[in-house]
């Protein structure tokens, strides 16, 4: 182990150098079992742990775990731990909003208005595909909500969001990564199905799939069965940091899983269970650039090459969702600490699975 790395590891934290370090380690020539290791090795320990899970044509290769899912309890993380997702629960709700599509319930080019209709002027001509795209221009809530205040959800958006009479640009004209937009498509799924929006997530998706304790979070519903609570490194101690003013928010990031119940997902996605093809098809097209010139955005996923993918990003957790569909590969890594983000050093790996997989 290069001296860098083993320093790190001794207090569970990577600093860029050691990220990088570890980054490089994650070549093939040695194998997929030495590149699992050095994924994993940051979270060895009495540590905020990981789980790790990568899928060939929907079979595991790799199913494992290291760390602890609740350091105060002495609990190890293992693969059906289910972590707070962040903004890889972004696909959820444009799921949730292409199921009511399919139903004939909604439209992907209707204005948001017509079932948010107390939305100011300026975003009268907001769509719910530039929604899903991030290219609807509306302001950020989350400017609005400061570090101490007491926790908002999607309805609290809106109602910030009706006092700010303007967009960032002309809705559909540029691209802005927008949780705002993402709290907004919750509450029209709540008004055009009828059902809250757990609920929805839960008949429609979840149940159906057989994703038994993934769920969306709120205090007055079940609690989320084998939880990791998320951690920050304080003063070279990890202290527990779980929940900002906005992680009750569900549409943009507040959804509970497992690498376990999110292989049932995969799986879901290459086939007509949910969605029909075209629709399904629409999911992973792109609707736009974005700020970064190797990624464009489609409905709730990134696009690179020939990977769809998303990160989340949120208190005390770090998560990355990556799919190769052309070589039905899928790599997950979902971990409870502010650090480090894993995008970068996960990735790979789907090079090393076709490696492997052409030996």
């Amino acid at each position: 182990m290069r001296p860098l790395v083993a320093l790190a590891l001794a207090v569970g934290v990577l600093s860029d150098r050691a990220l990088a370090a570890v980054s490089d380690t994650v070549a093939c020539g040695s194998g997929l079992e030495q590149s699992v290791e050095s994924v994993l090795s940051p979270y060895e320990g009495r540590v905020p742990g990981a789980s790790l899970l990568i899928l060939k044509d929907g079979k595991p290769l790799v199913r494992e775990s290291r760390g602890f899912a609740d350091l105060e309890g002495g609990r190890a993380a293992a693969p059906d731990t289910n972590y707070r997702l962040a903004s890889v629960s972004k696909q959820f709700t444009a799921m949730a909003v292409l199921l009511l599509v399919q139903d004939g319930v909604l439209s992907l080019d209707q204005p948001v208005h017509d079932w948010l209709p107390s939305l100011p002027p300026a975003t009268r001509s907001v769509t719910l595909r530039q929604l899903l795209s991030h290219r609807s221009g509306l302001v950020d809530y989350e400017d609005d909500v400061p570090d101490d205040a007491p926790q908002v959800r999607d309805a609290d958006v809106l109602r910030i969001l009706e006092k700010h009479d303007r967009t960032l640009f002309e809705p559909g004209s540029s691209y802005q990564y927008s949780n705002s937009g993402y709290a907004l498509l919750a509450l029209v799924v709540e008004r055009a199905s009828k059902m809250d929006y757990p609920g929805f997530l839960r008949r429609r998706i979840f149940e159906p799939l057989g994703m038994t304790a993934t769920l969306a979070r709120v205090d007055e519903g079940p609690a989320v069965a084998k939880r990791a609570y998320g951690y920050r490194l304080e003063d070279g101690r990890w202290v527990r940091r779980d929940q900002s003013s906005t992680s009750a928010v569900l549409g943009d990031g507040g959804i509970y899983s497992s690498v376990d119940d999110l292989a049932r997902w995969d799986a879901a996605l290459y086939d007509d269970r949910l969605l029909g093809d075209a629709l399904r098809g629409q999911m992973f097209t792109r609707q736009g650039a974005t700020d970064d010139p190797a990624i464009d955005y489609a409905m709730g996923w990134r696009l690179t090459g020939d990977t769809v993918w998303h990160s989340g990003e949120s208190m005390g957790f770090r998560n990355v969702l990556i799919r190769d569909p052309k070589r039905r590969t899928t790599v997950i890594l979902l971990s409870n600490r502010d650090d480090p983000e894993p995008y970068s050093f996960v990735r790979p790996l789907l090079d090393c699975v076709s490696g492997e997989a052409g030996k």
